[in-house]
């Protein structure tokens, strides 16, 4: 509803007249900012610029210090509902083996089943680097591997002498688990 975090208040409303809404959330009309001052003074309340791109601007009558307070509740809850997503890193070779992999694989699937991003690096030593196909081949074989949970966010990609993937967590299947947990 309120477009800026820093509301001009009382005084520093510097224009000749303002749309003023009441305490009540009522429409009092288009009135000059030394009248909406002297009423705000004397309901004990303050005048704030809620709109200020309005032609004229928009003004409430309201507790300022009330308003902030309930501002910053606000913003604090919507701090806490949001999920913060990290990147993290499996690292594997090209010749690695069967259960290496399984294991590489399985930690992969509980990074993304906790709502992490998994960057899957193989990395290249010597001449291997020539056989970029393999690891190709691998990264491949994880994606397909974690398909029911995971999408290929950023395809295989040479970068120096490793090869770097990126898995994001399937958002059906986050879904679908917090609905679980919320059931039990």
């Amino acid at each position: 509803m309120f477009i800026s975090k820093d509301w001009r208040i009382n005084e520093e409303i510097r224009v000749r007249e303002v749309r003023l809404i009441d305490e009540n959330g009522e429409q009092a009309g288009i009135v000059p900012v030394r009248e909406a001052l002297q009423m705000a003074v004397e309901k004990g309340l303050d005048l704030v610029e809620i709109a200020p791109s309005a032609k004229p601007p928009v003004c409430r009558l309201m507790d300022y210090g009330k308003f902030r307070y309930e501002q910053s509740k606000r913003d604090k809850e919507a701090r806490k509902k949001q999920k913060i997503i990290t990147v993290k890193e499996v690292k594997m070779r090209t010749r690695i083996e069967d259960h290496d992999f399984l294991v590489k694989s399985r930690s992969a699937r509980k990074f993304l089943d906790a709502g992490d991003k998994v960057k899957v690096t193989i990395m290249f030593k010597g001449r291997e680097i020539s056989h970029v196909d393999l690891g190709k081949d691998l990264c491949n074989k994880l994606a397909e591997d974690l398909k029911n949970v995971a999408l290929v966010e950023r395809e295989p990609k040479v970068e120096g002498r490793n090869m770097v993937m990126i898995l994001a967590p399937r958002i059906d299947v986050a879904r679908n688990d917090n609905a679980n947990n919320n059931a039990s």
